[in-house]
Formats: structure tokens, C-alpha cells, sequence
């Protein structure tokens, strides 16, 4: 095929350019179009005027202004100065770019029943919305995952032993470790070789008595976590289970483990014992931001939660005692008018909770989430959630 050669622009501008606008280019000498003849700059035909395509009403430019014409404003009538185009809007103040502004705004998918079957039935063409239930338990998640400034250190205590102390610990501090970022440290305090660790891990190689003869050495994460077992994401440290050795955890052996410790966990959970006046006991509660106090939906462990915390008010704790939160374990009976329990305990106490009777945890074993029933997982989240509502979001002075 042969190759044809695109004329030089130049001379193309210089010969069809008056078609465009302006007047026509002189010939010049050469060759003639038609017949391929020489002729003079005088002999060119011209082309006839009827022929010519119609000139532009813009004015005539020449050299490098020739062909930037079609984007120069000068000459296009204005509104106000800006250029009458088509399309074309005056500039104005703008927002800043929001992303969300983007998306096509969707609520919340049901998660279950009636709700979540239509919504998937029509592609989510009817979306029915999310449930009450639903809707409470994202807000209780919410309340979970409240912000944390520092470190919260939170006592489980009692005057009464076998309400579930040590099962609120451990369900508190799995509740809490599965739903934040943080982590978090269930410590076992009882000075009668408490059985956290039993009921968590099962493992209790090393002790609060072996972190306290090294503490010297625990200077980062990884020689805390050698004192530690882990349950899910909640890290263990289990007493000493020599109930000999153990009265020898005093008040400020456990402030100095408190001390340590502090430094690598946001949240402190402290089974506490039975009982308050031990030594252990004192140094928990001068370190104490909240509290936690478990009874029974029966007149004695009522009883006893509530001369807890008489205890405390006694002893110079009113405000733990403000800011506590009352959990009430076990199955009550239909003789006890429990609406006034709880609003006993709610008179004196920033939140009661009810934790129901389970068959998995009343066995006394290894605590697995997975077979909690239902509403004992809802419970215990909704402890969680009552304890994190007293989380500080900016660090205390």
C-alpha cells in the first residue's frame, strides 16, 4: 500500500485556513492543484466565493494565536463576566470531600427471624430493619467497647464464699477480652489457693508467688507472659496453691504486682477471695477504680452483698460503693419478690445485673463460652457493658 505523507501543517493553514475564519491566504507560486502545472502566484485558481465555507464571526488572528481561538474566551459572549457556554456553571465555594456522602446510605441487615427472611426473600428490596433485640445488643456492644485512657482496675469481691465470685471473674474477663482491642488480665488474689486458673485454663505452673520472687527481671511483654496462661484473648495469672505459702501475699506484695502489671494490661480483673479483711484484700481496694459485688437472688446472698457494702461505706469506700455494680447469680425463688431486690440494690449502686442459673457453669469445671446458654452470654455481656461505662476516657491526674 503506498504511503501518502501528511502535509506540513504550515502550509495546510496557509492554504485552507481561510475557510475556518479570516481572509484568504495569497497563492503562492507552484504546481497547481488540478492539472499539475507550474504556474505563477498570480495564475492559482481561486476558488469561487459561493464555494468557500461560511468565515466565523470571530475576529481574525494570525501566526500562534491562529489556532488557539477555539478555547479563548475573548470575543464568546459572558453572563457576568463568565463565558456562555453550554454545560458550563459559574465556580463556587465547595465542601469537603465526604466519602460517605458517596454510598448509598444502608442500615443495619437483620440478623434473625421473620426480619431476616423477608430481607433476603427480596434481595433486600423490603428491608423490615433490625429488631429491638438486635438494636439492644448493639448498643451493648457498643457500651463494651467504650474508650479507655490508662489502666482500669476492677475488684470481684464478697463476704460470702459459693455465690459464683470466681465464675464472674472468669466470664467478666472473656467477655470483656473477646470484645475490645486491649488487653486484659484476670488475676486470682485468693489467699486459699483460689481456683481461677482451674476454671479458665487449667494451667498453673506458675503463680503469682513466682512473679513476685522475679519481679526484678519482668521489664516487657514477653517475661509477663511467661507467668501467664491464656484463655481465648484473657491472659491468667493464677495464685499461689499452697494454701500455706499463701497468707504470705500481703498488701504490699500485691500492690507491687499491681505496679508491674500495670504497665502491660488496660484492664485488671481481681478475684479478690472471700472475705475483706485479709492482707491481699486492702491492696486491691486502695487501688480499686470499680467494683464489682456478687450475691445471690436469695435472702442470704442478698444479705450478704448488702452487708458488703455496708462494709465498705465503713471503711472509707463510699465512692467504689456509688460506682459499684451488684451481680446477682443463680436461680431465685418465686417466694422472693425480686423487683424489690434489685431495686434495693440499685438505691446504692450504679447497675445490678442478673446472671441465670446455667447447667454449664453450676458443673464447678472448665468454663467453655461456647455452651453457655443464650441469655447467660447476654448477661455477662451485659455486665461487661456496665463495668466499661465506668472506663475513664482521658487519663486521671
Amino acid at each position: 500500500m503506498a504511503r501518502h505523507d501528511e502535509s506540513d501543517p504550515a502550509t495546510w493553514w496557509d492554504r485552507y485556513g481561510h475557510r475556518l475564519h479570516g481572509e484568504p491566504a495569497a497563492p503562492v507560486a507552484g504546481p497547481d492543484e488540478r492539472t499539475g502545472e507550474t504556474v505563477g502566484e498570480h495564475d492559482r485558481t481561486v476558488e469561487p466565493e459561493a464555494l468557500r465555507a461560511p468565515r466565523a464571526d470571530y475576529p481574525q488572528r494570525s501566526g500562534a494565536e491562529a489556532g488557539a481561538w477555539f478555547t479563548d474566551p475573548k470575543g464568546i459572549p459572558t453572563v457576568d463576566g463568565v463565558p456562555e457556554r453550554p454545560g458550563l456553571r459559574a465556580p463556587g465555594p465547595t465542601g469537603p470531600f465526604d466519602p460517605d456522602a458517596l454510598l448509598r446510605s444502608r442500615g443495619p441487615v437483620p440478623d434473625s427471624g421473620w426480619r431476616r427472611i423477608l430481607h433476603a426473600a427480596t434481595l433486600g428490596r423490603v428491608d423490615p430493619g433490625p429488631s429491638p433485640a438486635q438494636i439492644a445488643a448493639q448498643d451493648r456492644l457498643r457500651r463494651v467497647r467504650s474508650h479507655l485512657a490508662g489502666t482500669h482496675r476492677v475488684a470481684v469481691t464478697s463476704l460470702k464464699g459459693g455465690v459464683g465470685k470466681t465464675t464472674v471473674t472468669a466470664c467478666l474477663g472473656l467477655a470483656l477480652a473477646d470484645h475490645r482491642g486491649d488487653r486484659i488480665l484476670a488475676l486470682d488474689a485468693n489467699p486459699d489457693a483460689g481456683t481461677l486458673a482451674d476454671r479458665l485454663t487449667g494451667v498453673a505452673d506458675h503463680t503469682v508467688r513466682d512473679l513476685l520472687d522475679d519481679l526484678a527481671a519482668v521489664d516487657s511483654w514477653t517475661a509477663v507472659s511467661r507467668y501467664t496462661s491464656l484463655a481465648g484473648r484473657l491472659q491468667v495469672l493464677a495464685s499461689e496453691q499452697d494454701p500455706a505459702a499463701g497468707e504470705a501475699f500481703t498488701r504490699d506484695e500485691y500492690l507491687r504486682i499491681d505496679g508491674a502489671l500495670a504497665r502491660f494490661f488496660s484492664v485488671m480483673l481481681t478475684d479478690s477471695g472471700t472475705g475483706m479483711v485479709h492482707s491481699a484484700m486492702a491492696g486491691t481496694l486502695d487501688v480499686a477504680d470499680s467494683l464489682v459485688v456478687v450475691g445471690a437472688p436469695t435472702v442470704d446472698g442478698a444479705g450478704r452483698a448488702s452487708k458488703t457494702l455496708d462494709w465498705l461505706v465503713a471503711h472509707g469506700h463510699e465512692r467504689l460503693v456509688e460506682e459499684a455494680v451488684v451481680v446477682l447469680v443463680g436461680r431465685g425463688s418465686r417466694e422472693l419478690d425480686s423487683g424489690a431486690l434489685r431495686e434495693h440494690f440499685a438505691r446504692r449502686c450504679r447497675a445490678v445485673v442478673e446472671i441465670p442459673h446455667d447447667p454449664h457453669l453450676a458443673t464447678g469445671g472448665r468454663i467453655d463460652p461456647a455452651r453457655l446458654r443464650p441469655a447467660t452470654r447476654d448477661a455477662f455481656l451485659e455486665l461487661a457493658a456496665g463495668v466499661a461505662e465506668a472506663f475513664p476516657a482521658r487519663v486521671r491526674g
